[in-house]
């Protein structure tokens, strides 16, 4: 998988969010594959092998969790 840099990571999130409204960049979420509280804004994007771009936890790629492992920190 390759990283990609995203510029305005507000609008990617918008655009690729998979859920009904996009949380904001500074929103604080709980990974359940790390067990890490992180902020949103610090997601990181990568490209699988067929092109299929997916929104990681800021810990990857040491943690495999994507935004669908997301939940609210409190």
């Amino acid at each position: 998988m390759e990283e990609i840099k995203i510029e305005d990571k507000q609008q990617y999130l918008n655009d690729n969010y998979p859920f009904e409204e996009a949380p904001k960049l500074t929103d604080k979420k709980k990974c359940i594959h790390c067990g890490s509280i992180i902020t949103v804004g610090d997601y990181k994007v990568f490209k699988d092998e067929v092109g299929e771009e997916y929104i990681y936890c800021p810990n990857a790629p040491k943690c495999d969790g994507t935004v669908i492992d997301w939940f609210d920190a409190d």
